[in-house]
């Protein structure tokens, strides 16, 4: 099935195609006939699984454009309005849509002044209901959608949503997308929505096909080395590293940026135009890499990121969907990696059999096949250069003082050092190690389970605190 199966406005079409859009994901090619139809619809997808374009195209092809907002989309964080916007602007734009972004932080009045000019708003419940209960704006949308919807209740919000749809008409069509069905979310459907059709997008859809899944063995000391290590050999164009805690983020942000990174970090603490800053320094390329929280990269949509890395495990398979789905975006290539410890490899194993999906174990690169990476990549960029006039003119200058082979090693030699290669030769497990510790977890299930629960999170960070110390 293609985007043109849909019949869309030919230049919302047009749109799709110049971004890249081919073929419908499964939650794309499942909900958007029902979408087209008038139905209601409750659509269980995670993130990364194209909700956005789900529910955005269709509701852009059946827009009146009769000067109202036709529109309202509810969102848990800031960061997912702005990102929701900027993509149902994106398709959009060339049917003369108007977007508004409402969330806490920013000015009332130009944000009310921006609804009154749009046909979609956007909006996070606190600041929506502040703004309805207040009269500032009044809404009639026809569309409604719930986007995250786990998310906003886990958040707190049950009772602003409710009180939000007290404000709507009873004569609209509703959406709801959340990636569980918990008793409260069925419960919050049953009372907002009318006959709706189901969409579920789970096991083994529920990772993207386009993301390639990789796992590395390591001792808790070595995840710095590690990471430094296989970002030497990815070589990612774009890539968002995950860490479980704030401190994590700004530790690994300072140390990678004294390594020579670009690196930028993403957490709650940060201020509204701090984060603003950092995403567009990140979507723009000015920054290689981002650093971030689950929270704070909510909602986060980058088309181009080459890489994600958890440089710790998430605590639950949702969070570890979340954080792959950042790239392998829009039917490009994907690579998630994760660095896990020993005391990590059963709940790895809990995330591979919860999201259907294989995650493939490998050895951290030595040294020389990184040299050998970097001179593939010399050569095919030899391979494609163009030469210049005036390098002859400096060939033959210098021919003066060097011969052609002292010269060539000379330039390569400044070159290799300029790509130095960094820690221990050898880092995590080999591939013995790790066949051993995937014998010692098939024991543990034939035995039903470790004898011995324990939190390894908390003992792993205090462990891995003393360790750094130690070798510094």
């Amino acid at each position: 099935m293609t985007f043109s199966d849909f019949q869309f406005r030919p230049e919302l079409s047009q749109a799709i195609s110049a971004a890249g859009f081919r073929e419908p994901s499964p939650v794309q090619e499942q909900a958007i006939p029902l979408i087209l139809e008038g139905r209601d619809l409750i659509a269980q997808a995670h993130t990364g699984t194209g909700k956005t374009a789900a529910f955005g195209l269709p509701v852009l092809h059946r827009l009146e454009r009769n000067g109202s907002v036709e529109a309202l989309v509810i969102v848990p964080t800031r960061e997912l309005a702005t990102q929701v916007s900027d993509e149902i602007f994106r398709f959009g734009k060339v049917l003369g849509i108007r977007t508004a972004t409402v969330y806490g932080g920013s000015s009332y009045t130009r944000q009310i002044q921006h609804v009154a000019n749009a046909s979609i708003v956007v909006a996070t419940p606190g600041r929506l209901i502040d703004l309805l209960e207040s009269g500032k704006i009044s809404l009639s949308p026809r569309f409604v959608i719930l986007d995250e919807a786990d998310e906003m209740l886990d958040m707190g919000f049950l009772d602003e949503i409710l009180k939000i749809f007290t404000h709507l008409p009873e004569e609209r069509q509703t959406l709801l997308f959340s990636a569980t069905m918990s008793g409260q979310i069925k419960a919050l459907a049953q009372s907002i929505l009318h006959d709706p059709a189901t969409v579920a997008i789970t096991g083994e859809n529920v990772t993207n096909t386009h993301i390639r899944q990789l796992f590395y063995v390591v001792d808790e000391y070595e995840r710095d080395d590690a990471l430094i290590r296989l970002l030497d050999y990815k070589n990612p164009d774009k890539a968002i590293i995950f860490c479980r805690m704030k401190k994590e983020v700004d530790r690994l942000r300072d140390f990678l940026a004294a390594q020579g990174y670009d690196a930028r970090g993403l957490h709650g603490d940060m201020d509204q135009r701090q984060r603003e800053a950092t995403i567009r320094a990140f979507k723009g390329g000015q920054a290689e890499l981002l650093i971030a929280t689950d929270v704070a990269a909510r909602g986060l949509d980058v088309q181009d990121v080459t890489h994600v890395f958890n440089y710790h495990l998430p605590f639950d398979p949702e969070s570890y969907v979340h954080r792959i789905g950042r790239t392998g975006r829009a039917g490009r290539e994907g690579t998630a990696i994760s660095i896990v410890s020993s005391h990590e490899f059963g709940a790895l194993q809990r995330i591979q059999k919860s999201v259907g999906s294989s995650i493939e174990s490998r050895v951290i690169p030595r040294i020389e096949e990184v040299r050998q990476r970097y001179e593939d990549a010399f050569r095919a960029r030899l391979d494609a250069v163009e030469i210049d006039a005036r390098t002859y003119e400096s060939i033959e200058r210098l021919k003066e003082e060097y011969d052609l082979t002292t010269l060539a090693c000379k330039l390569l030699s400044l070159l290799q050092k300029e790509q130095s290669i960094r820690g221990a030769d050898r880092i995590g497990k080999d591939e013995g190690e790790i066949k051993n510790l995937f014998e010692r977890a098939r024991r543990d299930r034939g035995r039903g389970g470790n004898r011995n629960r324990r939190n390894h999170y908390g003992n792993r960070n205090r462990n891995h605190s003393n360790r750094r110390g130690r070798r510094n």
